[in-house]
């Protein structure tokens, strides 16, 4: 019997080698045929599923989104669910955008290379900035259960703290990006602890 193919399977295993290109070579990188090759496939087989490369590149930035924040949320989910301590909650759920292994520096490597890319592609700016408004929702929302719980100051403004926070994962995670060998990640971990001294 012939194998049956499923799109959306055969989408999401595109995509998947799009931010393995993207993490190697970069988003000018990521052409029709390196994609292809990276996927096992022909460009017909790519051209099949997608429009065209602004398509295919979208889908896998949307994908990968979806990957982080899942992932987040889930862990966010855990640790509210686990009771954490009152010391480490807000820490140890910020610390899940943090490139601290070797799966989520890869995230991070792709993400930050889709991001700047968007900067001068219009078609990519959507995804960019739908990604760093569900960042900034999931901080409101952790910085609002640690109020409820006594765990940091109820007079936060919490759009400015999450615009702060935000940045400082932002820095964080470019420098652990930039600069993987200086970077560690009990480094990052410190350096995340000192920023959050100032909510308490």
């Amino acid at each position: 019997m012939p194998k049956i193919v499923v799109p959306e399977d055969r989408r999401k295993a595109v995509s998947e080698a799009v931010v393995r290109v993207v993490r190697e070579v970069g988003v000018e990188g990521a052409t029709l045929g390196n994609v292809a090759k990276e996927a096992g496939l022909a460009i017909g087989s790519i051209r099949h599923y997608f429009a065209d490369h602004e398509a295919m590149m979208i889908f896998a930035m949307d994908q990968l989104d979806s990957r982080i924040g899942a992932r987040v949320a889930l862990r966010a989910d855990a640790v509210l669910a686990a009771d954490a301590g009152q010391q480490t909650l807000v820490e140890d759920l910020l610390a899940e955008f943090l490139p601290l292994d070797d799966a989520r520096r890869d995230e991070a490597v792709a993400w930050l290379s889709f991001a700047v890319a968007a900067r001068t592609r219009p078609a990519f700016r959507g995804s960019a900035e739908a990604r760093h408004q569900s960042m900034r929702q999931l901080i409101v929302r952790i910085l609002r259960e640690a109020i409820a719980r006594g765990a940091i100051s109820e007079n936060l403004d919490l759009e400015v703290e999450s615009v702060r926070l935000s940045a400082l994962v932002d820095g964080l995670t470019m420098q652990a990006v930039l600069h993987p060998e200086s970077t560690t990640s009990d480094l990052l971990r410190r350096a995340l602890r000192r920023g959050l001294e100032a909510l308490r």
